[in-house]
């Protein structure tokens, strides 16, 4: 059994390491033609891991989805077809603090200014920057107006192909369900199904 462990670990070990980093991903982005690209984050349901984090807070607890997990961010075409998924962070982080920590706030706002190709989110990433087109937040007092309602109407259904990533990662592949390893090598899960999916499916961006 120890040798069977051993096999799997070092046969995931390989297919992640042929994951695309940033810059290959929104190179092939670029190649690829998109007018925009997704980005969306999902968090890896684990089991209870004993990590303090600031303020005394658990560091893997998501508040949000009231569970242990690890926040990955995927990026994606516009149809949902996801072409790079991101290192994991602890549950509790927000999305674009990950986003931040892994780059991607900085690559993607270059990515905007240099080729005009915008980055659609949700309002996880209200403050950004200019690269990026999510729903305008609703202002405490007032309504939107019905441009700003139009607006949020087309962002939101264009952007909504952005859970077919994270569908398929976790439809397709059960260990991204749940982890009951290490949560840090979550990374390394992703990151091989990611592998597993381009290439069952010939494509890469």
């Amino acid at each position: 059994m120890p040798t069977a462990y051993r096999y799997l670990h070092e046969g995931l070990t390989v297919l992640a390491d042929h994951a695309p980093d940033l810059s290959t991903a929104l190179e092939r982005a670029a190649a690829a033609g998109y007018t925009h690209i997704n980005l969306d984050g999902t968090v890896i349901r684990t089991d209870r891991v004993a990590a303090p984090g600031p303020n005394g807070a658990d560091l893997w607890w998501s508040g949000k989805h009231k569970h242990h997990g690890g926040n990955v961010q995927d990026i994606s075409a516009p149809d949902g077809w996801p072409i790079w998924v991101s290192p994991v962070r602890p549950g509790r982080e927000h999305d674009t603090t990950c986003a931040r920590t892994h780059g991607l706030v900085d690559a993607l706002n270059r990515l905007a200014s240099t080729l005009d190709i915008p980055t659609l989110t949700d309002l996880g990433y209200e403050y950004a920057g200019d690269g990026f087109r999510h729903p305008v937040k609703k202002p405490k007092g007032s309504e939107l107006d019905d441009e700003q309602q139009a607006f949020n109407s087309i962002i939101r259904a264009v952007h909504a192909v952005a859970e077919r990533a994270n569908a398929l990662l976790k439809v397709t592949f059960k260990a991204l369900r749940r982890v009951s390893l290490d949560p840090s090598g979550i990374t390394r899960l992703a990151r091989a199904a990611l592998v597993l999916l381009q290439l069952k499916h010939g494509r890469t961006a």
